[in-house]
């Protein structure tokens, strides 16, 4: 696939704009199209980096580091892939060290790496947990999500408030229930794995 270039994508905004109606010479929409092209470079800002350089150099544990490790209510901003629309939300990230520790502004960034892309809330649970595990090798990962879409809370359904949660658990968080409890107590969810039982 040839990506486009900036004019090219600026004319696309212009299409846009023709075909909802408006006329892109008027006052307030003449600089439109470079404002939107230069605000999707923020949004999918995500494409220009990895899972890898987003969490950077790795340490190696202290042996004391023997519990979990948390970033809770990460905020971030993403969009969906089916709509464009925003998904805003906050992200919780726990892992089990095992040789490696990270820093944990390197969690933030590695949310923004991954949710600054055209995405689902879904696989965007799962990817952050994956490339924990795949590049930390911890005993054990637990992410989860919380988010509103406004592909419903402002179109389709129309249904302001409602809130989508995902978790992806693996390893030791996967098997061990009393860990399991602890991250959701520590993100304030108490309740979640009884509820995930009945």
């Amino acid at each position: 696939m040839t990506r486009p270039d900036r004019e090219e994508a600026e004319r696309a905004v212009d299409t846009l704009l023709r075909w909802i109606g408006e006329d892109p010479a008027r006052d307030g929409l003449r600089r439109t199209p470079a404002r939107v092209v230069e605000a999707w470079l923020e949004h999918a800002s995500g494409y220009r980096t990895t899972p890898a350089e987003a969490l950077g150099d790795l340490f190696d544990e202290i042996e004391t580091v023997d519990e979990i490790v948390l970033l809770r209510d990460i905020g971030f901003e993403s969009h969906c892939e089916h709509h464009l629309a925003p998904i805003v939300g906050r992200a919780h990230v726990a892992y089990l060290p095992g040789k490696k520790v990270v820093g944990i502004g390197r969690l933030a960034r590695l949310v923004d790496c991954l949710a600054k892309r055209l995405q689902v809330q879904e696989r965007l649970t799962a990817e952050i947990a994956e490339a924990i595990q795949e590049i930390l090798a911890p005993r054990g990962v637990a992410v989860m999500i919380q988010a509103t879409h406004h592909c419903m809370t402002t179109r389709g359904v129309h249904k302001p408030g409602a809130v989508m949660v995902t978790s992806r658990l693996l390893g030791a968080f996967r098997t061990d229930r009393e860990l399991r409890r602890d991250f959701y107590a520590m993100i304030g969810q108490p309740g979640v794995d009884a509820i995930a039982r009945a």
